[in-house]
């Protein structure tokens, strides 16, 4: 009898698992797919190699309006380059701003590390997954 119990527990505990932290629901970003390899000895990703150095992707097929990639000194991080909290128009790309990015719209500033909002907003950064394939190249997709 213990060992049902047991397993209900389990498999309740289980089922209340979130499976996609990456599909975050947010009415305002569609989920597109795409896979980006990324080779940090090119020029343009070199950044990469060190910590707190973004990089924002614009390339056609990548995210809504690019993405934007960044080394955390314990791996990597990879967010959709639109404000997650405005509708899609001329001004809901995001701007880098150091280690953070900042809404064109409204003029909230998010981390990078984190993917979280310096003031009280309804959704987070919208992150990528990111794989580290071999000793310079990312994947970054959804």
């Amino acid at each position: 009898m213990k060992k049902y119990i047991l397993l209900f527990i389990a498999i309740a505990f289980l089922s209340g698992c979130d499976k996609d932290t990456y599909n975050n629901n947010n009415k305002y970003l569609p989920n597109y797919n795409f896979s980006i390899d990324i080779d940090t000895n090119l020029p343009l990703y070199t950044p990469l190699q060190f910590t707190a150095n973004p990089v924002r992707i614009s390339q056609a097929g990548i995210g809504i309006n690019g993405i934007i990639v960044m080394n955390t000194g314990s791996g990597y991080t990879a967010f959709e380059a639109s404000c997650p909290n405005q509708a899609l128009s001329s001004c809901s790309g995001l701007t880098l701003d150091g280690i953070n990015v900042v809404c064109n719209c409204d003029n909230v500033s998010y981390s990078l590390f984190t993917g979280l909002a310096s003031t009280a907003v309804q959704y987070p950064l919208k992150p990528y997954r990111v794989q580290v394939v071999g000793q310079n190249m990312i994947r970054v997709y959804n």
